[in-house]
């Protein structure tokens, strides 16, 4: 245990987000996608594992230490549901409440049709699969940075 850093990042999961970059994106993926092989082929390559949470609780975790961009309208997006993109079903609903309290202050995410979030998430930094059994709990956040005054 390390005071300050949620308990529920792992070191893996902690190596990873520090290495990413300003603009890098990280996914967060639910269990049945199809995290290990899309995983090979970013950047970190290897895929990394929060289990036993939810999508809302692992961006909780992982945003209590990851900014997101402040330069982007695209900081942070959901995948789309099949035929119905404008729907925004609990679980997305929950993982918007996160972003919002972790920037401190509504800030909506992006819907990314299913399949260009397959092929964004090959041009990711990392994935993240979670525990998340709900269909479409599948989100993208994109590194902002931290001022040197903070």
């Amino acid at each position: 245990m390390l005071k300050g850093i949620d308990p529920r990042l792992n070191a893996e999961v902690l190596y990873a987000l520090r290495a990413m970059g300003h603009g890098d994106y990280l996914i967060l993926s639910d269990t049945n996608f199809p995290s290990d092989s899309i995983a090979h082929q970013t950047v970190y390559g290897d895929l990394l594992r929060m289990d036993n949470l939810t999508s809302a609780e692992a961006a909780e975790a992982v945003l209590s230490v990851l900014p997101l961009d402040t330069f982007v309208p695209d900081f942070a997006g959901r995948m789309e549901i099949v035929d119905a993109p404008d729907e925004v079903p609990p679980v997305q609903a929950e993982v918007q409440t996160v972003i919002d309290a972790a920037e401190g202050e509504p800030r909506k995410m992006i819907s990314i049709e299913r399949f260009a979030f397959y092929d964004l998430a090959k041009e990711a930094y990392a994935v993240i699969q979670t525990g998340e059994r709900r269909f479409y709990g599948c989100f993208m956040l994109r590194k902002g940075v931290i001022p040197p005054d903070a």
